[in-house]
């Protein structure tokens, strides 16, 4: 029973495998298509350790947009929005009466 699932199943697998990973391995057959990839390329090359440069227009509308979402969720001035939040659950207080630890 095992051995017909890998059978029906491996041929699925590579198949999926390879219509995912083919399009990644050919290169362009368009030249132009060609071109706007290598000067991608180049382009991240260049710049700062493969990341692409943000403009100062880019970086004043990202810093607007986090000034927004912290007034609509809490944040205010020294809150780092971009980090996960960290949460700490104190150990609840019990108390336990004198009759209940006769019982």
């Amino acid at each position: 029973m095992l051995s017909q699932r890998i059978v029906v199943s491996v041929p699925k697998l590579l198949k999926r495998n390879f219509g995912v990973a083919a399009p990644a391995l050919q290169k362009a057959s368009d030249p132009i298509q060609q071109l706007f990839l290598d000067k991608i390329r180049e382009y991240k090359s260049k710049s700062s350790g493969g990341k692409l440069e943000k403009s100062p227009e880019i970086l004043k509308e990202i810093k607007s947009e986090h000034e927004k979402l912290a007034k609509q969720y809490g944040g205010g001035e020294g809150v780092d929005m971009t980090s996960f939040p960290k949460f700490s659950f104190p150990e609840p207080k019990v108390e336990i009466s004198h009759t209940q630890e006769k019982q």
